[in-house]
């Protein structure tokens, strides 16, 4: 049986897609929405990382997709590995972010990097995945784009080889179910080292729209996060993540899709294409914009 944690959020429900159909009645999802709607085959248990008693959860388990976010990541992790010790898990792939392997110290780093650190003295057998940004959340501007054609973003001088989260997905999958991918650690990005300019260009030539872009005051984001109903450290945790866009590595692409997957990482210009349905028409539009943590 295989876990799957986040399994409703972008990374986690294209894990579900790539696993299914071949491992249809093997698949087990932890959700904390008991209303959540999931495909056939797989098995939905609802319960909290946080609270719940994690024993069941975990019962004929042998490999765990791990997948924390917000401010519980470290605690959470820990919480699901003490567990999969006393259940003789195999192997937990784990869900992190690039930065951590390159001395990043902002607070959702640090979080992450205790959860590796207490997997690697588990015993367990690990891989970890460190993508950089996800192109999906490019879809946090549909709302701005659809309102007046322009997209407000912090951090124009940053750079990052963003990634697809199908092919973060591609990457859990083999890793769960394949061997020779234990004590591996894989960076996971796109082709291309991408402003947030150049995907705003990107994305007004595949919508055929003239779209803009302007730099937004991070402290103008945050407050819009905070509007939106995050708490003001997690909303400051986030915009620290979204500030290492500037950092020299976060433009580096990396081969370790294709070196795990045997194809080449999806473009943005693909991504785009596939999700331009995703984009409202103007008329369509409210100038809102939900906000995902990035990685």
């Amino acid at each position: 049986m295989i876990l799957i944690t986040g399994a409703t959020g972008t990374v986690g429900s294209e894990v579900i897609t790539a696993l299914l159909p071949t491992q249809a009645g093997n698949v087990r999802v932890l959700t904390r929405n008991p209303g959540a709607v999931l495909p056939d085959g797989v098995q939905k248990v609802v319960a909290d990382l946080g609270e719940s008693d994690l024993a069941p959860v975990l019962d004929g388990v042998r490999a765990v997709f791990l997948l924390t976010d917000g401010l519980h990541i470290a605690a959470h992790d820990q919480r699901l590995i003490a567990a999969a010790q006393r259940a003789g898990v195999k192997r937990i792939v784990k869900l992190s972010v690039r930065n951590v392997g390159h001395d990043a110290t902002d607070p959702i780093t640090a979080l992450h990097r205790a959860g590796e650190e207490a997997i690697r003295a588990s015993g367990i057998g690990w891989t970890f995945l460190r993508p950089t940004a996800f192109m999906s959340n490019a879809l946090n501007w549909a709302g701005m784009i659809a309102a007046d054609q322009v997209v407000y973003a912090p951090f124009a001088a940053g750079r990052a080889a963003v990634v697809d989260p199908a092919d973060i997905a591609a990457v859990a999958v083999a890793c769960l179910t394949e061997e020779g991918h234990d004590h591996r650690v894989y960076e996971l990005t796109g082709p291309d080292p991408l402003s947030p300019s150049d995907q705003v260009a990107i994305l007004g030539r595949v919508l055929g729209r003239d779209l803009r872009y302007a730099e937004a005051d991070p402290a103008g984001t945050l407050a819009q996060m905070v509007s939106y109903g995050m708490s003001e450290e997690h909303a400051h945790a986030v915009i620290e993540l979204f500030r290492s866009t500037v950092e020299p590595y976060n433009s580096e692409p990396t081969g370790d899709v294709t070196v795990v997957t045997g194809r080449s990482a999806r473009s943005f210009t693909d991504w785009a294409q596939a999700h331009r349905n995703e984009f409202p028409a103007p008329e369509a539009g409210q100038h809102a914009a939900t906000i995902e943590e990035s990685r």
